[in-house]
């Protein structure tokens, strides 16, 4: 093995904390690596020269030592020196530069290289160790010593009940908009500029959660082919913020950009949620490359299941082994790191049911789920759990402990099929519109919030692309059509994509308001995907993943009906922000406060009558009437009195054929009902006696209040 000129040896440091630690007298290197024989500093000056350091120091398998004259932007990596034995998951290669795990900044790209490899990759044997340097193909880690003022910062804390997530992407959201300057665009410092942030705040959202904001590379499959992985859920670096949405530099200078990021948008009134990628890393399968844990301590960080092979259950190639005790420290540092020193507000966890297993199953006493909970920084902070990994056993959704929230599937499969006209009846859409006290309810005394609903994420059809494509098009990602679900639950009205049709522009356009009105007006925490609001199109892709361009970039050049479904959804959050009633914190008991009074909920056929055990067991009921008795809700303010609110009657009609819908009088309406909202005719406004019949076109949904 050649390691080039012997390195001067460093001063002892610390095994604490781990990474760069810079202070007055250099900056303290700490790496856990218990299996390396040794660990070799490497320093790079402007031009790229490479210094080597031995880290002499080994305490508890934490190799450290510190260096005098090193400090803020300075760039580093690690060469592990140890044995390349990947029948017992040893892959030590000193040719190849690793990142720090701990890194709080990456500068550089990943360039697709066979060097990039630890092992020879031409000979098609994972086994065989690969001697180039990688060095000139791989990012660098970057010291950062940036103090930030954070002044009179404060969290939003807003309230679960309260929360209206908007899940955005920080360089698509701000490619586009004409108000953001050119070159502020596609960066932290473009989504708090103040046109952008105005958006958020006229929309009426409380929390924007961002996709991956983790440093990422691009697999291997889409640098061969032209492309990158726009998403970002390819993490290499769990506590650097991402370089290329920095406008204003890359050794450092993206820590403070973020920050900025984070400050105007908490001084809105905003909060930020990050969407995190823990289950699994870039480095892939076996045979990808050799970035950072690999190189370190393979085994340490990865589960492995017959000691050379990796255990999948993300469908990227590897796992992050969170029942060892380092990489599970490693996921608790970075998530308080984030909370404490980037100030972010909490976050959505990727297929957490994958780092929230023991050894073999999930499980609610998972050391993961244990610690977070404990813990006296995360256990305050938002948590959202995408409850599914694609391992056996992996799917679990309503299983997460208080006082996590999950991303609820079923609201999302149900609502698209009510629609699009293949529910099997109502009953399970009134679990929905509930907060689905069948999945979320229980011993827990868990509330409606628990559910996070949504009818579109970053993953699948776009709002508008739902009502316009029965199958995705995809050919643009260079996988002949293969990628992403064929289970989309969509319907093109008639006609697949673009058409020039009235009548299946309007029949989309309304569909499209009665997907919107029914995520606003369920109980629950609604998710809206950023531009759906705008009725943005990514011509039927759906699996976006790899298109940095503009399919994947917000259009704000809006037209008429575009700026209608805007006005519309702002309708919608002003609605769900002024009456607590379209936004209960507890489930409903189906039952009155007092005698002869309203029950907080009550359902009703067509013909003004309540719901009986025949009409919920009917699979070919398309109508149904949800009130809300906003004076029989049991909660009480602050100082204990208690909260009346108007009452509402949202009416659903998801049949093809308009029909007429009698509505119920005394004690539901003691003189009648004024008519809010109408997805089929969203300018009109109506007044009707109780007892009288509202006619309602064919798939609407009409809100009254009432009197």
């Amino acid at each position: 093995m050649s390691t080039g000129p012997q390195p001067p040896d460093a001063l002892p440091g610390r095994p604490r904390p781990l990474g760069a630690t810079p202070g007055p007298d250099g900056t303290s290197f700490a790496v856990w690596a218990p299996g390396a024989e040794a660990v070799d500093l490497c320093l790079f000056d402007d031009r790229g020269r490479e210094e080597r350091v031995r880290l002499a120091e080994r305490t508890h398998g934490v190799h450290h030592g510190l260096v005098p004259g090193v400090g803020h932007g300075r760039r580093y990596g690690f060469r592990a020196h140890g044995r390349w034995d990947p029948w017992h998951g040893e892959r030590r290669n000193p040719r190849k530069l690793l990142l720090d795990p701990y890194a709080r900044a990456v500068d550089g790209r990943f360039v697709l290289d066979d060097a990039v490899f630890g092992h020879v990759r031409a000979s098609g044997d994972d086994t065989l160790r690969d001697e180039r340097d990688s060095a000139p193909f791989v990012p660098r880690s970057v010291v950062v010593d940036d103090p930030y003022d954070w002044g009179d910062d404060r969290p939003p804390a807003v309230p679960w009940e309260e929360t209206v997530v908007y899940e955005a992407h920080v360089r698509g959201f701000t490619m586009l908009h004409p108000g953001v300057p050119q070159g502020l665009r596609g960066s932290y410092a473009g989504l708090a500029h103040p046109a952008a942030v105005q958006h958020l705040v006229d929309l009426g959202v409380t929390t924007v959660e961002l996709l991956p904001v983790h440093e990422h590379v691009s697999e291997e499959h889409l640098l061969a082919g032209g492309r990158v992985n726009y998403w970002g859920y390819n993490s290499v670096g769990f506590f650097a913020p991402h370089s290329g949405y920095s406008a204003s530099g890359t050794r450092g200078q993206q820590v403070r950009e973020f920050r900025d990021m984070v400050r105007a948008l908490h001084a809105a009134g905003l909060e930020v949620v990050l969407d995190v990628v823990y289950n699994h890393t870039a480095e892939a399968s076996e045979t990808g490359p050799t970035l950072l844990f690999r190189g370190l301590e393979n085994a340490g960080y990865y589960r492995l299941r017959d000691g050379r092979h990796y255990t999948d259950l993300t469908g990227c190639g590897n796992t992050v082994d969170t029942t060892s005790p380092a990489a599970l420290a490693l996921v608790m540092d970075s998530l308080r790191y984030w909370v404490e020193e980037m100030h972010v507000d909490g976050f959505r966890f990727d297929l957490v049911s994958a780092i929230a297993r023991g050894p073999q199953a999930f499980s609610r006493a998972s050391a993961f789920l244990t610690a977070v909970g404990q813990d006296p920084v995360l256990s305050r902070a938002k948590l959202v759990a995408e409850p599914w990994d694609l391992g056996e056993g992996g799917y679990q959704v309503g299983a997460f402990p208080p006082p996590w929230a999950e991303w609820n599937d079923k609201y999302r499969g149900t609502v698209r099929d009510l629609w699009r006209g293949r529910s099997d009846g109502v009953r399970e859409v009134a679990y929905r519109l509930t907060g689905s006290s069948d999945v979320f309810g229980g011993p827990d005394d868990r509330r409606p919030y628990a559910s996070v609903n949504f009818v579109t994420a970053h993953d699948g059809f776009t709002l508008r692309d739902l009502v316009s494509y029965d199958r995705k098009h995809n050919l643009a990602n260079g996988e002949d059509d293969r990628d992403g679900t064929d289970d989309n639950r969509s319907w093109n009205c008639g006609v697949e994509g673009p058409t020039d049709d009235p009548e299946v522009l309007a029949l989309r356009a309304r569909q499209s308001r009665n997907l919107l009105a029914t995520l606003l007006l369920s109980a629950g925490t609604p998710m809206i995907t950023a531009g759906d609001e705008m009725g943005r199109t990514q011509g039927g892709n759906n699996n976006a993943y790899c298109q940095d361009n503009e399919v994947s970039w917000l259009d704000w050049d809006l037209d008429a009906e575009q700026r209608s479904l805007l006005g519309f959804t702002r309708l919608l959050l002003r609605l769900r922000r002024e009456h607590v009633v379209l936004r209960q914190p507890r489930f409903f008991a189906g039952a009155p406060l007092e005698d002869g009074g309203r029950k907080d909920l009550a359902w009703f056929r067509r013909d003004g009558r309540e719901m009986d055990h025949a009409a919920w067991f009917d699979p070919g009921l398309r109508t149904l009437g949800m009130l809300l008795g906003g004076d029989a809700m049991p909660l009480r303010d602050a100082r204990g009195e208690r909260i009346v609110d108007d009452s509402f009657l949202l009416l659903l009609n998801a049949g093809a054929e308009p029909v007429e819908f009698t509505l119920p009088g005394a004690p539901w309406a003691l003189s009648g009902y004024d008519v809010v909202l109408d997805t089929a005719a969203p300018d009109v406004a109506l007044a009707y006696p109780a007892g009288a019949t509202v006619p309602m076109a064919g798939r609407s949904l009409v809100l009254l209040r009432a009197s």
